[in-house]
């Protein structure tokens, strides 16, 4: 965009390798302007001391519109910054709900999104959630997702991987894990239900889980091991985007309690298993591969069953899932400050 200056600030909030400095190397990302370096402290620390750091580069490099993404601290932290130095602040991913409060993420969603002045939605339900909420349509652009503008474009070089193989592991034949929610892994009994049916489930379809940090440590406090591994299930460090990707593509099953990795299955037509009660992506559901079984071992088991008894996966791409996300959000961008 020469017609705007961007300027990309790094909070450091995911400090792993794998999470993190990975993603600018495979995605070849340009290399972040600026590195706050918040790494530690609870939540509200780490929210605190973000936007003191953000406050500071927004004083020394003043923009004419802050843009930020998704439902994580630092996206609630960039946007208060932004709030009280009254700079116009345009919100990626917006409207998205569960309408469950006792997750984080539903409060730092519902939060930025509030100041925000571009609301840029990834789907119709999400609109309707705005507009439910008071907020003006004429702020509320439709572009689609910005996840699958990433997926699309790198998609042929995952193919390429052999990610699968190096994990031993036969196409179509094996299931891919993810767990980090603290609903899940910061209650012991609900983490040991969740590792109970994983084992079940690896009698009858090999896993390989990629360990979240968080969830490492909460599985090692409970005693088991999550250096061997619970039952033969395969555990792994974080994995970098293209190799999570490689191994998603061409698994048979993925059981996740992320957002994101909802919409990559409906992108990718793979089956979809997510361990919680509900979901702020419900396109995922009524037009993907996503099915919501909660976290309970007998409910697992009997979503993995009913997964493995349909013969073929069957899912429509959502509108506006097609790789253009940015182009459009960049062509409103250019169109409303130029009007200014």
């Amino acid at each position: 965009m020469d017609w705007l200056q961007v300027r990309l600030i790094h909070t450091g909030q995911h400090f792993d390798e794998n999470m993190s400095l990975v993603f600018f190397e495979q995605l070849h990302l340009p290399k972040p302007d600026a590195f706050l370096n918040v790494n530690t402290g609870d939540a509200a620390s780490q929210i605190a001391q973000v936007v003191a750091a953000i406050a500071n580069q927004f004083t020394d490099f003043p923009p004419r519109l802050v843009a930020v993404f998704g439902d994580v601290n630092s996206t609630l932290a960039a946007a208060i910054a932004a709030n009280k130095m009254e700079i116009p602040l345009a919100h990626v991913e917006a409207g998205l709900r569960s309408f469950d409060r006792t997750m984080p993420e539903e409060h730092n969603r519902v939060v930025t999104d509030m100041l925000s002045d571009f609301l840029f939605t990834p789907s119709a339900d999400a609109d309707e959630n705005l507009v439910k909420e008071g907020v003006a349509r004429e702020r509320i652009y439709r572009v689609g997702n910005i996840m699958a503008d990433s997926l699309l474009a790198f998609r042929p070089e995952a193919e390429k991987l052999e990610t699968t193989l190096q994990f031993g592991l036969q196409e179509k034949e094996y299931g891919l894990v993810t767990l980090h929610r603290p609903a899940n892994v910061d209650n012991p009994s609900v983490l040991k239900e969740i590792l109970a049916a994983l084992r079940e489930i690896n009698r009858e379809l090999p896993l390989v889980f990629p360990v979240h940090p968080r969830t490492r440590k909460k599985i090692d406090d409970l005693g088991f091991s999550s250096k061997n591994g619970i039952g033969q299930i395969q555990f792994t460090d974080p994995l970098s985007y293209l190799d999570f990707l490689n191994l998603a593509m061409n698994a048979r099953l993925v059981l996740t309690d992320s957002g994101g990795i909802q919409e990559e299955t409906t992108l990718l037509g793979v089956s979809c298993l997510t361990l919680r009660e509900n979901t702020e992506r419900p396109i995922t559901i009524t037009q993907g591969t996503n099915h919501l079984v909660g976290n309970t071992r007998g409910a697992i088991i009997k979503g993995f069953q009913s997964a493995r008894q349909q013969t073929k996966t069957i899912t429509k791409t959502p509108d506006l899932w097609d790789g253009k996300t940015a182009e459009r959000i960049a062509s409103i961008l250019y169109e409303k400050l130029n009007d200014k």
